[in-house]
């Protein structure tokens, strides 16, 4: 039996990069959950793996070809919810933004809100979910104000660093904030305005496949081969590892770092590694798609995750990397920021180092490759860790018994006092059923 309907509200539907949600919503559809994928944004077609382009759910999306229907998604509200569209101009857009496109963001999901929330009512969606706390979420939040269909999200990394001007009151009219490590949680509950609305945030780790039989070799012999991957900006720490780099060469260390990756930092890496003196010891393979990234970890002998807080606040919450690569069995060097010290634990699961600082780094990768042993057992128990805390199923299953509760219980948001009636939420419903 088909459980109930759920729209899931993201950027875009599938992305590349986000392997994580995407093995969510494919375990949420295998299971049985009726779920409505909508994006805020058009269709990516680059790097997708087979099975993202295969899946069986095909997303509605709303993009620039949205925009001239616009005026016509808020006619349709101003004429059955007047004065909770007069409210919701008066409160919800105007914020103090940490930037132009935190707030560019926001406001078009403010905007996408009003249509999802017509097609939510068409569809007799029980729930709504936003994956993301940002643009997703104030779509969703829209819509759930619109239509009185409760509402969730996920709160992850650079949606919540620095938080957006309206995440308080997206938390206070959740049923539900689910985030992936326990330093979100503390940073959530920071962020919340009551006691209530902190005993709404629920930690629910990333779910990761496990691979059976799945280890890296470890030669862990010279030259050591050094691995890091990820989206190439400034909370990444990569200029980091690559000072740290320098000094591994100076130190007569012989080391092969495989840097793999792209994004807006890409040139500057480049450069660096050249000013640095690196050379050919550095590989730039460009971005890697998920099903190479096992092949990647194969050949290394030590990842290396050297994420750092950026200026603007803004760092991860808990890199998915790092279980891929402890699941793969491969020893980790990692610094300590937000959510890492959950799975390296210094000296027992790999090490940690504190951020930005290179000397640490280098020392600690010194330490790594003297005792291949020592290395080895560290990512065994950290695959151990993993396979505990971050399997799928259980993390997947938690997703779906917090939806699943929620669409059933869950009663209309009311937050800031404008919300509708249920006169005038049954009248909507009903006419927008019948077009």
């Amino acid at each position: 039996m088909k459980g109930p309907k759920v729209a899931y509200v993201l950027h875009w539907f599938p992305e590349p990069s986000e392997t994580f949600i995407f093995n969510e919503v494919r375990y949420l559809h295998d299971g049985g959950l009726d779920l409505r994928i909508f994006t805020l944004y058009g269709e990516l077609r680059n790097h997708l793996p087979p099975e993202m382009v295969s899946f069986a759910i095909r997303p509605e999306r709303l993009g620039m070809r949205y925009i001239p229907r616009v005026p016509h998604a808020l006619a349709f509200w101003r004429g059955r919810l007047p004065g909770t569209l007069a409210g919701m101009f008066r409160h919800i857009p105007f914020r103090r933004w940490s930037d132009p496109e935190m707030a560019g963001e926001f406001l078009w999901g403010f905007f996408c809100g009003f249509e999802l929330a017509r097609r939510c009512v068409e569809e007799n969606i029980a729930h709504i979910h936003a994956p993301w706390a940002n643009g997703p979420a104030t779509a969703a939040w829209v819509a759930s104000r619109l239509s009185s269909i409760p509402f969730s999200f996920a709160a992850r990394a650079t949606d919540i660093y620095p938080p957006d001007g309206a995440l308080a009151e997206k938390i206070s009219a959740s049923c539900f904030v689910r985030t992936n490590n326990q330093a979100n949680v503390e940073h959530l509950r920071g962020q919340a305005l009551s006691e209530g609305d902190r005993r709404k945030i629920r930690l629910v780790y990333n779910g990761h496949p496990v691979r059976v039989s799945a280890s890296a070799k470890v030669f862990m012999q010279p030259p050591f081969r050094l691995l890091a991957l990820g989206r190439f900006v400034r909370k990444k720490g990569f200029d980091v590892l690559l000072k740290a780099c320098q000094i591994l060469r100076n130190q007569g260390l012989p080391i092969e770092l495989t840097l793999a990756g792209d994004g807006p930092e890409g040139r500057r890496l480049k450069s660096l590694s050249r000013k640095l003196g690196l050379g050919d010891g550095v590989a730039f393979p460009g971005f890697v798609p998920y099903e190479r990234v096992p092949g990647l970890l194969d050949e290394a002998d030590v990842f290396i995750m050297p994420s750092v807080v950026d200026a603007s606040g803004d760092r991860d919450g808990l890199p998915n990397v790092i279980m891929e690569a402890l699941l793969q069995k491969v020893p980790v060097v990692a610094t300590n920021v937000c959510g890492i010290a959950e799975v390296i634990r210094d000296g027992v699961t790999g090490f940690l180092v504190p951020q930005n600082d290179p000397l640490a780094l280098a020392h600690a990768i010194v330490e790594m490759t003297r005792d291949r042993d020592r290395a080895l057992r560290m990512a065994q128990a950290g695959h151990d860790l993993v396979v505990e805390r971050f399997a799928a199923d259980r993390c997947f299953t938690a997703v779906r018994e917090l939806l699943e509760r929620h669409a059933l219980v869950g009663g209309p948001p009311s937050a800031m006092g404008c919300g509708p009636s249920p006169t005038g939420v049954a009248s909507a419903r009903g006419d927008a059923v019948s077009r």
